[in-house]
């Protein structure tokens, strides 16, 4: 699995302010909706009920909100930079300003754990971070996130 497979390049944004989780929550789930034809609200629903059983900031100002829908038939993404960086209680208290959202088929198991760990691993590299932090063009962050190459095992 690369990243390519799985991010679409209209699926990725650089918002300029965005003043809450709920809010950002909400700009994954247009932007699901907008890409990837799925329900904004079931998307939202979602995202929120998975937050709510605990954060999704992974540290280093990288959150990976992520859920699970009814109607999909594989995983997909979303990326968005932020300008001004948020509070996500991630488990490092930093505020997050990259965030990577996945969502996966309802009965998804091995592919949905097999992009998270994809992600994960991909946006530990401070090299990276660097590089989506330096860009605010869209295109520009699609291309920086598809070079990496990076396969799950």
């Amino acid at each position: 699995m690369q990243l390519t497979e799985i991010l679409k390049p209209g699926a990725v944004r650089s918002l300029g302010q965005c003043t809450s989780k709920k809010r950002l929550f909400q700009e994954l789930a247009e932007l699901a909706h907008a890409e990837y034809g799925l329900n904004a609200t079931e998307v939202l629903d979602a995202l929120q009920e998975r937050e709510s059983l605990g954060p999704t900031g992974v540290g280093q100002g990288v959150a990976l909100p992520h859920a699970r829908l009814h109607g999909l038939d594989r995983v997909v993404g979303l990326f968005v930079r932020l300008d001004k960086p948020l509070d996500f209680d991630a488990v490092d208290r930093q505020p997050v300003d990259l965030i990577f959202g996945l969502l996966a088929p309802e009965t998804s198991g091995v592919d949905h754990l097999k992009a998270l760990a994809l992600v994960s691993r991909t946006l530990r590299d401070t090299d990276l971070r660097a590089k989506l932090r330096a860009n605010d063009d869209p295109v520009a962050l699609h291309a920086v996130l598809a070079a990496q190459g990076v396969k799950a095992a």
